[in-house]
């Protein structure tokens, strides 16, 4: 049995797709990966699309030398392998893709998560706008770390920023109108001394 057939390279496109469809746009994700099964709508930021695909698995080829089916079997029961159905989650975030899960009895013979391959196979084959290449070696068995302060922190970014912004607001708006009160008491007091101070010349 070959490699593809035993899902090493379906789990390497489905865990490629956890990093590069990250910072893809909604549009994009939409385009690549075909409209979704299921959407939530959580608040005016957040939108959850879910995909849900099925794998059909055929009688493997056997003969009287090498009973392949019956190997096939026998290493599906002994690894929990070759999985037949996946549910991929994109939670998108201000209308770009925050992060990409999978669920579901997913994986093949061989590596993680291959039977989800056929939800991003086409986001991961050719180049979108959006995306991004993935960074180092993707592997079949390990779905890649992000860390989403750097990586997909953009949106977190402009979320901090915004309460940034908002916390330190109120404190210049209180302290403005102190500074401008202590002039302008101070204007008449300066005022009212050098008045005196004439007289008393004269």
């Amino acid at each position: 049995m070959s490699l593809s057939g035993c899902g090493y390279y379906a789990s390497r496109v489905a865990h490629k797709a956890q990093y590069s469809m990250v910072g893809m746009t909604e549009d994009d994700m939409q385009a690549c990966a075909g409209l979704p099964d299921k959407m939530k709508k959580f608040n005016e930021h957040v939108t959850l699309y879910e995909y849900q695909r099925g794998r059909n698995i055929g009688t493997a080829a056997t003969s009287t030398l090498i009973p392949v089916q019956s190997v096939q079997n026998i290493i599906s029961s002994m690894g929990g392998g070759d999985g037949k159905s996946c549910v991929a989650d994109f939670r998108v975030v201000d209308g770009r893709v925050q992060d990409v899960y999978y669920s579901g009895d997913n994986d093949m013979l061989i590596g993680t998560d291959g039977v989800c391959a056929t939800v991003v196979r086409g986001c991961v084959r050719q180049t979108v706008p959006s995306g991004r290449p993935p960074k180092g070696w993707i592997s079949a068995f390990m779905e890649p770390q992000l860390d989403h302060k750097t990586e997909a922190g953009g949106t977190q970014a402009k979320g901090s920023a915004t309460a940034t912004s908002g916390t330190e607001a109120p404190r210049l708006l209180n302290t403005t109108p102190a500074s401008t009160n202590n002039t302008s008491a101070s204007a008449p007091a300066n005022a009212s001394t050098a008045t005196i101070a004439a007289k008393t010349g004269q």
